[in-house]
Protein backbone atom coordinates (compact mmCIF):
# COMPACT_ATOMS: atom_id res chain seq x y z
CA UNK A 1 0.00 0.00 0.00
CA UNK A 2 1.14 3.20 -0.91
CA UNK A 3 2.77 5.24 2.25
CA UNK A 4 2.50 9.19 2.30
CA UNK A 5 3.42 12.04 4.19
CA UNK A 6 1.50 14.51 6.40
CA UNK A 7 1.56 16.78 4.24
CA UNK A 8 -0.22 20.76 4.66
CA UNK A 9 -3.27 20.98 3.74
CA UNK A 10 -3.67 24.31 2.24
CA UNK A 11 -7.06 24.66 0.76
CA UNK A 12 -8.57 23.13 3.97
CA UNK A 13 -6.40 25.59 6.04
CA UNK A 14 -7.83 28.41 3.54
CA UNK A 15 -11.66 27.20 3.93
CA UNK A 16 -11.10 26.87 7.69
CA UNK A 17 -9.85 30.85 7.47
CA UNK A 18 -13.40 31.34 5.86
CA UNK A 19 -15.30 29.26 8.57
CA UNK A 20 -16.84 26.81 6.14
CA UNK A 21 -15.29 23.39 7.04
CA UNK A 22 -17.35 20.78 7.26
CA UNK A 23 -17.42 19.07 10.97
CA UNK A 24 -16.11 16.16 9.49
CA UNK A 25 -12.75 18.27 8.82
CA UNK A 26 -13.13 20.80 11.46
CA UNK A 27 -10.09 21.06 13.58
CA UNK A 28 -7.64 24.21 14.51
CA UNK A 29 -5.12 25.70 11.87
CA UNK A 30 -2.48 24.03 12.69
CA UNK A 31 -3.56 20.64 12.63
CA UNK A 32 -5.06 21.75 8.83
CA UNK A 33 -2.11 23.19 6.99
CA UNK A 34 1.26 22.75 9.32
CA UNK A 35 2.81 26.09 9.59
CA UNK A 36 -0.01 27.92 8.65
CA UNK A 37 -1.01 30.73 10.55
CA UNK A 38 -4.08 31.27 9.16
CA UNK A 39 -6.84 31.68 12.29
CA UNK A 40 -9.09 34.43 11.54
CA UNK A 41 -13.05 33.16 11.10
CA UNK A 42 -11.95 29.95 12.90
CA UNK A 43 -14.53 28.43 15.44
CA UNK A 44 -13.87 29.39 19.41
CA UNK A 45 -12.44 26.49 20.64
CA UNK A 46 -16.11 24.20 22.82
CA UNK A 47 -17.73 25.33 19.87
CA UNK A 48 -19.27 23.40 17.44
CA UNK A 49 -18.73 24.00 13.96
CA UNK A 50 -21.92 25.45 12.10
CA UNK A 51 -23.95 22.51 10.29
CA UNK A 52 -23.52 22.61 6.36
CA UNK A 53 -26.39 21.75 4.43
CA UNK A 54 -27.10 22.07 0.33
CA UNK A 55 -26.11 20.28 -2.81
CA UNK A 56 -22.97 19.38 -4.61
CA UNK A 57 -22.94 18.65 -7.84
CA UNK A 58 -19.10 17.12 -8.56
CA UNK A 59 -17.84 16.05 -12.08
CA UNK A 60 -14.87 13.78 -11.41
CA UNK A 61 -12.56 11.15 -13.72
CA UNK A 62 -13.65 7.46 -13.91
CA UNK A 63 -10.43 6.35 -12.09
CA UNK A 64 -11.99 8.13 -9.05
CA UNK A 65 -15.14 6.21 -9.24
CA UNK A 66 -14.49 3.79 -6.32
CA UNK A 67 -12.43 6.26 -4.09
CA UNK A 68 -15.05 9.72 -3.92
CA UNK A 69 -18.07 6.65 -3.77
CA UNK A 70 -16.64 6.88 -0.72
CA UNK A 71 -15.86 10.11 0.04
CA UNK A 72 -19.17 11.39 -0.95
CA UNK A 73 -20.66 8.76 1.62
CA UNK A 74 -18.48 9.77 3.74
CA UNK A 75 -18.98 13.63 3.39
CA UNK A 76 -23.01 12.75 3.79
CA UNK A 77 -22.53 11.24 6.60
CA UNK A 78 -20.55 13.66 8.66
CA UNK A 79 -22.91 16.68 7.67
CA UNK A 80 -26.36 14.89 7.22
CA UNK A 81 -27.63 17.90 5.28
CA UNK A 82 -26.05 17.57 2.76
CA UNK A 83 -25.92 16.21 -1.10
CA UNK A 84 -22.79 14.61 -3.02
CA UNK A 85 -23.68 14.12 -6.55
CA UNK A 86 -20.70 13.37 -9.01
CA UNK A 87 -20.61 12.03 -12.58
CA UNK A 88 -17.68 10.39 -13.59
CA UNK A 89 -16.00 10.18 -17.44
CA UNK A 90 -13.16 11.18 -19.29
CA UNK A 91 -11.50 13.53 -18.03
CA UNK A 92 -10.91 15.45 -21.31
CA UNK A 93 -15.49 15.16 -22.08
CA UNK A 94 -16.15 16.57 -18.41
CA UNK A 95 -13.77 19.40 -18.94
CA UNK A 96 -15.87 20.51 -21.98
CA UNK A 97 -19.05 19.62 -20.28
CA UNK A 98 -18.13 22.22 -18.10
CA UNK A 99 -16.89 25.04 -20.37
CA UNK A 100 -20.11 24.63 -22.14
CA UNK A 101 -22.18 25.58 -19.21
CA UNK A 102 -23.28 22.47 -16.98
CA UNK A 103 -23.99 23.59 -13.92
CA UNK A 104 -21.54 22.49 -11.65
CA UNK A 105 -19.55 22.69 -8.44
CA UNK A 106 -16.42 21.10 -8.34
CA UNK A 107 -14.27 19.18 -10.96
CA UNK A 108 -11.75 16.23 -10.14
CA UNK A 109 -9.35 15.64 -13.01
CA UNK A 110 -6.89 13.25 -13.45
CA UNK A 111 -4.48 15.31 -15.45
CA UNK A 112 -3.30 18.92 -15.48
CA UNK A 113 -3.69 19.34 -19.23
CA UNK A 114 -7.54 18.69 -18.94
CA UNK A 115 -8.02 20.74 -16.03
CA UNK A 116 -6.02 23.61 -17.59
CA UNK A 117 -9.09 23.50 -20.61
CA UNK A 118 -11.38 24.83 -17.66
CA UNK A 119 -9.00 27.26 -15.96
CA UNK A 120 -8.48 28.80 -19.42
CA UNK A 121 -11.71 29.41 -20.06
CA UNK A 122 -11.76 31.10 -16.54
CA UNK A 123 -14.44 29.06 -15.29
CA UNK A 124 -11.87 28.31 -12.31
CA UNK A 125 -12.12 30.02 -8.39
CA UNK A 126 -8.40 30.05 -7.31
CA UNK A 127 -6.03 27.92 -8.18
CA UNK A 128 -6.54 23.81 -8.78
CA UNK A 129 -4.92 21.83 -6.24
CA UNK A 130 -3.38 18.55 -6.81
CA UNK A 131 -4.54 15.62 -4.25
CA UNK A 132 -3.13 12.50 -5.69
CA UNK A 133 -1.00 11.08 -8.49
CA UNK A 134 -1.35 7.63 -10.49
CA UNK A 135 0.11 5.39 -13.04
CA UNK A 136 -0.36 2.77 -15.26
CA UNK A 137 0.09 -0.73 -14.86
CA UNK A 138 -0.99 -3.53 -17.62
CA UNK A 139 -4.18 -5.33 -16.86
CA UNK A 140 -4.81 -8.80 -18.30
CA UNK A 141 -7.63 -11.29 -17.98
CA UNK A 142 -7.52 -13.80 -15.27
CA UNK A 143 -5.27 -16.32 -16.43
CA UNK A 144 -3.61 -14.34 -19.08
CA UNK A 145 -4.26 -16.19 -22.02
CA UNK A 146 -2.24 -13.80 -24.07
CA UNK A 147 0.62 -14.79 -22.25
CA UNK A 148 1.50 -11.00 -21.38
CA UNK A 149 4.36 -10.64 -18.77
CA UNK A 150 5.79 -7.50 -19.74
CA UNK A 151 5.60 -4.11 -21.83
CA UNK A 152 6.54 -5.00 -24.94
CA UNK A 153 4.50 -8.06 -25.41
CA UNK A 154 1.80 -5.20 -26.37
CA UNK A 155 3.63 -5.02 -29.97
CA UNK A 156 3.03 -7.88 -30.82
CA UNK A 157 0.54 -8.60 -33.46
CA UNK A 158 -1.00 -11.52 -32.09
CA UNK A 159 -1.89 -9.70 -28.77
CA UNK A 160 -5.02 -7.69 -29.13
CA UNK A 161 -4.65 -4.24 -27.07
CA UNK A 162 -7.20 -1.73 -25.51
CA UNK A 163 -6.14 1.46 -24.96
CA UNK A 164 -7.76 4.82 -24.37
CA UNK A 165 -8.17 7.57 -26.30
CA UNK A 166 -5.09 9.77 -26.51
CA UNK A 167 -7.50 12.68 -25.65
CA UNK A 168 -7.75 11.43 -22.27
CA UNK A 169 -5.44 11.54 -19.80
CA UNK A 170 -5.12 7.47 -19.48
CA UNK A 171 -4.30 7.59 -23.39
CA UNK A 172 -1.97 10.17 -23.13
CA UNK A 173 -0.26 8.87 -20.33
CA UNK A 174 -0.05 5.15 -22.45
CA UNK A 175 1.27 7.38 -25.25
CA UNK A 176 4.35 8.88 -23.37
CA UNK A 177 4.66 5.50 -22.04
CA UNK A 178 4.97 3.96 -25.11
CA UNK A 179 7.13 6.54 -26.72
CA UNK A 180 10.11 6.31 -23.85
CA UNK A 181 9.88 2.69 -23.64
CA UNK A 182 9.58 2.36 -27.62
CA UNK A 183 6.93 -0.18 -28.02
CA UNK A 184 4.73 -0.06 -30.85
CA UNK A 185 1.30 -1.36 -30.15
CA UNK A 186 -1.93 -1.28 -32.72
CA UNK A 187 -4.52 -1.05 -30.29
CA UNK A 188 -7.30 -3.37 -30.89
CA UNK A 189 -10.09 -0.35 -29.67
CA UNK A 190 -9.34 3.06 -28.61
CA UNK A 191 -11.92 3.50 -25.35
CA UNK A 192 -13.50 6.60 -24.24
CA UNK A 193 -11.97 6.39 -20.88
CA UNK A 194 -10.27 3.95 -18.59
CA UNK A 195 -13.60 2.11 -17.27
CA UNK A 196 -14.01 1.21 -20.31
CA UNK A 197 -10.51 -0.40 -21.43
CA UNK A 198 -10.74 -2.23 -18.59
CA UNK A 199 -13.86 -3.50 -19.13
CA UNK A 200 -12.75 -5.13 -22.58
CA UNK A 201 -9.88 -7.18 -20.18
CA UNK A 202 -13.05 -7.85 -17.89
CA UNK A 203 -14.94 -9.78 -20.51
CA UNK A 204 -12.14 -11.25 -22.30
CA UNK A 205 -12.79 -8.91 -25.32
CA UNK A 206 -8.80 -8.11 -25.52
CA UNK A 207 -5.96 -9.57 -24.42
CA UNK A 208 -4.21 -6.68 -22.30
CA UNK A 209 -4.99 -2.43 -21.34
CA UNK A 210 -2.97 0.00 -20.37
CA UNK A 211 -4.84 1.41 -17.08
CA UNK A 212 -3.78 2.43 -14.19
CA UNK A 213 -3.01 0.50 -10.90
CA UNK A 214 -5.77 1.59 -8.80
CA UNK A 215 -7.91 -0.24 -11.64
CA UNK A 216 -6.26 -2.94 -11.20
CA UNK A 217 -6.51 -3.09 -7.51
CA UNK A 218 -10.32 -2.38 -7.90
CA UNK A 219 -11.11 -5.24 -9.91
CA UNK A 220 -10.17 -7.73 -7.61
CA UNK A 221 -9.23 -11.32 -9.14
CA UNK A 222 -11.51 -10.26 -12.06
CA UNK A 223 -8.19 -9.26 -13.47
CA UNK A 224 -4.30 -9.81 -13.37
CA UNK A 225 -1.77 -6.83 -13.49
CA UNK A 226 1.19 -6.89 -15.10
CA UNK A 227 4.16 -4.06 -14.08
CA UNK A 228 5.26 -1.75 -16.90
CA UNK A 229 8.62 -1.87 -15.30
CA UNK A 230 11.16 1.07 -14.54
CA UNK A 231 10.95 2.93 -11.26
CA UNK A 232 11.06 6.27 -13.82
CA UNK A 233 7.58 5.56 -15.19
CA UNK A 234 5.64 8.63 -15.99
CA UNK A 235 2.40 9.55 -13.42
CA UNK A 236 -0.18 11.80 -13.86
CA UNK A 237 -1.46 14.57 -11.71
CA UNK A 238 -5.00 14.57 -10.19
CA UNK A 239 -6.76 18.11 -9.59
CA UNK A 240 -9.50 19.15 -7.72
CA UNK A 241 -11.03 22.99 -8.14
CA UNK A 242 -14.22 24.77 -7.65
CA UNK A 243 -15.58 26.34 -10.27
CA UNK A 244 -16.13 30.25 -10.44
CA UNK A 245 -20.26 30.32 -10.94
CA UNK A 246 -20.76 27.10 -8.27
CA UNK A 247 -24.52 26.76 -7.42
CA UNK A 248 -23.61 25.94 -3.82
CA UNK A 249 -19.79 27.10 -3.08
CA UNK A 250 -20.01 26.70 0.31
CA UNK A 251 -20.17 22.87 0.28
CA UNK A 252 -18.13 22.27 -2.59
CA UNK A 253 -15.16 24.05 -0.55
CA UNK A 254 -15.68 21.67 2.47
CA UNK A 255 -15.59 18.82 0.00
CA UNK A 256 -12.82 19.78 -2.06
CA UNK A 257 -11.28 20.58 1.94
CA UNK A 258 -12.61 16.83 2.95
CA UNK A 259 -10.41 15.10 -0.22
CA UNK A 260 -7.37 17.01 0.98
CA UNK A 261 -8.15 15.98 4.81
CA UNK A 262 -6.14 13.09 6.04
CA UNK A 263 -9.27 10.93 6.01
CA UNK A 264 -9.68 12.19 2.23
CA UNK A 265 -5.66 11.46 1.96
CA UNK A 266 -6.26 7.97 3.50
CA UNK A 267 -8.71 7.01 1.17
CA UNK A 268 -6.92 7.56 -2.05
CA UNK A 269 -3.83 5.85 -0.41
CA UNK A 270 -5.91 2.80 0.16
CA UNK A 271 -7.22 2.75 -3.45
CA UNK A 272 -3.22 2.54 -4.38
CA UNK A 273 -3.27 6.54 -5.32
CA UNK A 274 0.00 8.03 -4.69
CA UNK A 275 -0.67 10.76 -2.06
CA UNK A 276 1.28 12.80 0.11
Amino acid sequence: MPTRSRAPRLLAAALVGLGVLAASTACSAGDLGQGDDTTAGTTAPGRATPALSGEVTVLAAASLTETVDRLAAEFEAANPGTTVTVSYGGSSALAQQIVSGSPVDAFLSASSATMQTVVDAGLVEGEPTTFARNALEIAVPAGDPGDVDSLADLADPDVSVALCAVEVPCGALARQLLEAEGVDVVPATLEPDVKSALTKVELGEVDAALVYETDVAAAGDRVQGVDVGGADAPTTAYLGARLRDAPDPTVADAFLAYVLSDPGQDALADAGFRVG
